[in-house]
C-alpha cells in the first residue's frame, strides 16, 4: 500500500470542464479525510473511499472534516492561480494518519478526489488534536496552483 501525494487526473479534468468551484461564496463544499498506511492514494485516486481511511475516535468521523475556505479563497499570485484553505484540526482524537485526501462533496461530482496529501510518514495524536496545517497562500506553496 501507498499514499503519493499529487493533484488526482480526474480532478485536472472536471476543473477544465467546470465541476468546481472553490469560490468563498456559494461554491462547493470540499472535505479532507484521514488515512493510515494501508491506504493507497495517488493521482489516479477519483473519489473520496472509506478503505484504509483512520478509525472514527472523538471529533473525527468517517468521511473527515468540512474544509474552511477563507474570503478570499482564490486569487492570482505571480501568474499563478492558488486555492487556499483555513487549517484544520479535530479534538480529543487517539488516532494514526499517513495521509490524507481533499474530496468535494457537491452533488455535480458526487466526492470526486481534488488532491492526495503524502505525510511522509506516521503522524499520531492520542487523546489529544491533530491538525493539518495548510502552507502559506503563495504562488510557491499554496496546497492548489494552477500554472501555465
Amino acid at each position: 500500500m501507498a499514499i503519493t501525494q499529487a493533484v488526482a487526473n480526474t480532478f485536472k479534468q472536471e476543473v477544465l470542464e467546470g465541476k468546481h468551484d472553490f469560490q468563498y461564496t456559494g461554491g462547493d463544499t470540499f472535505k479532507l479525510a484521514l488515512y493510515t498506511s494501508a491506504a493507497t492514494l495517488s493521482s489516479a485516486t477519483t473519489a473520496y473511499t472509506s478503505t484504509g481511511e483512520v478509525a472514527a475516535s472523538g471529533e473525527y468521523s468517517a468521511g473527515g472534516g468540512e474544509l474552511v475556505k477563507p474570503n478570499p479563497s482564490t486569487s492570482v499570485s505571480s501568474g499563478v492561480a492558488i486555492v487556499d484553505f483555513a487549517d484544520l484540526s479535530f479534538t480529543g482524537v487517539t488516532l494514526t494518519a499517513r495521509g490524507a485526501l481533499i474530496y468535494n462533496t457537491s452533488a455535480t461530482v458526487a466526492n470526486a478526489a481534488v488532491a492526495v496529501l503524502d505525510f511522509r510518514s506516521d503522524k499520531t495524536a492520542t487523546s489529544g488534536t491533530f491538525t493539518i496545517v495548510f502552507p502559506a497562500d503563495t504562488s510557491a506553496a499554496a496546497i492548489l496552483r494552477i500554472s501555465g
